[in-house]
């Protein structure tokens, strides 16, 4: 009986941390549905880029006032989780505060343990004050169409956990504290300010119920906390650690540049003749690649132009989708949102997060993926909210983690012209007014300058 509370320890963070091993592998497979991207170049930038938006919130500052809230938490959660280690030693090896035994009981570690409550009041400030925002202020971009209820929910329980683990962590130092004066076998702390403030509130109990409050306190954070991890990998709070590789990858070209599709590319080249990399001309490889070079190979098969599904994307788009804070700030920025059209780059987000757990737990059951007979474009996002996109990139400008939502409406767009022929009507005029007369407007080429006649004059 006397390992039992160490052994009943190791079994749970062993189970939370198979749990969390198994989401992190289903997560990760829904990621890699999307097509290969090749975001390995430049590297010193990205680590710049990563460390600068990532690390240093760069781009929360914009919006200083839940910046600064959001800093708190983000700090606190980082420097807290120290003391974390702390339980994670004293569970495994039966000790109690084992650093403050290393260091001594008072001097640096009462410093540190005051900063972990400044830090942890600090969370409840702020987790309280974004309650307010949400519950009370309604502030304008934390609702919306796709804010339904499950968005809203998680939001909230994320923040009252928060406010309940960081008092976990006050009530049991206050015990602890009581504890000491009463067992001078307790390893002395020193005095911790802010849970001096609760100590009134126990000074009263006997020694073996301070005993027991301060173990269930103890047993309360460290389990909130292996729940919490879990939870984070099926909530928007993903973005905690996915922040970080999304960042990383970023798109680090110019705001307005397009990428070109590379199935178009080719066969441009290939009617232009034109060489391509390897100095064959693109005609030359595509004949080859179908039978007619002598070479025998196969066919190469035909990729879909543009998406339909999340498997015309690439895997960064469905890590952008996985890493989307749901903070509306995309949509709240949108020209077309602010004009009252469909379209919030939120909810873009939102649903090719949703398709790809759709998919990836349909796999998970054995059943069949892709192939159930719904698409990302049209079950989950209409044409509609495709259309009203003035291509701006206020979205991606806006977005404190750099993800890229115009990138998957604007291949979702391309899917629409190129393989379905369903833009507007109007669209499609342009379109072939530039193919037959190489301007928007319908008119040959050879009046363009005619204009300029009456200068002349």
């Amino acid at each position: 009986m006397e390992y039992l509370p160490q052994i009943l320890f190791i079994l749970i963070v062993g189970a939370a941390a198979f749990i969390m091993a198994k989401r992190i592998s289903r997560i990760r497979k829904n990621i890699l549905l999307g097509r290969d991207t090749d975001r390995s170049d430049r590297k010193g930038e990205r680590f710049r880029n990563m460390m600068l938006v990532a690390f240093g919130q760069k781009k929360m500052f914009k919006r200083p006032i839940p910046a600064i809230l959001h800093l708190f938490v983000y700090i606190g959660f980082i420097v807290i989780n120290l003391e974390v280690l702390e339980f994670i030693i004293d569970g495994i090896f039966g000790t109690h505060r084992y650093f403050a035994s290393i260091v001594g009981g008072e001097g640096a570690y009462t410093w540190l343990m005051n900063i972990f409550e400044f830090l942890a009041v600090g969370v409840i400030v702020s987790c309280t004050i974004f309650l307010i925002r949400r519950k009370v202020l309604r502030v304008d971009r934390l609702h919306g169409q796709e804010m339904t209820a499950w968005p809203k929910m998680d939001a909230t329980i994320i923040l009252v956990t928060e406010i309940i683990l960081m008092f976990a962590i006050l009530t049991m130092n206050a015990a602890d504290s009581l504890l000491q004066t009463r067992n001078p076998e307790y390893i002395t702390t020193g005095t911790l300010f802010f849970s001096s403030f609760l100590k009134p509130l126990f000074e009263d109990m006997s020694t073996s119920a301070l005993i027991a409050l301060e173990r269930a306190a103890w047993w309360f954070h460290i389990i909130g906390i292996l729940a919490f991890a879990i939870y984070i990998t099926y909530s928007k709070h993903l973005h905690i650690f996915l922040a970080f590789p999304n960042t990383y990858f970023a798109n680090l070209n110019r705001r307005g540049k397009m990428q070109n599709m590379p199935e178009v590319t080719r066969e441009v080249k290939m009617m232009l003749g034109i060489p391509d990399e390897t100095g064959a001309s693109a005609a030359a490889t595509v004949n080859e690649s179908e039978g007619h070079g002598g070479s025998g190979a196969a066919p190469q098969e035909v990729a879909t132009l543009g998406a339909k599904d999340i498997n015309d994307l690439n895997w960064k788009n469905l890590l952008d989708a996985y890493t989307c804070t749901e903070c509306g700030r995309c949509t709240s920025r949108c020209p077309a949102n602010q004009t009252g059209k469909k379209l919030s780059p939120r909810k873009i987000m939102m649903d090719t997060r949703d398709r790809a757990e759709e998919v990836g737990q349909s796999l998970d059951k054995g059943g069949p993926g892709l192939e159930d007979g719904k698409t990302l474009f049209r079950n989950y996002i209409t044409e509609e909210e495709i259309n009203a996109c003035t291509t701006c990139n206020a979205c991606v400008e806006a977005c404190p983690v750099q993800i890229d939502p115009l990138s998957i409406i604007l291949q979702i767009r391309r899917y629409m012209a190129m393989e379905e022929s369903s833009s507007p009507q109007e669209w499609q005029m342009m379109f072939q007014n530039i193919e037959t007369s190489f301007a928007p407007w319908k008119f040959p080429p050879s009046d363009r300058f005619n204009w300029a006649d009456s200068l002349k004059k």
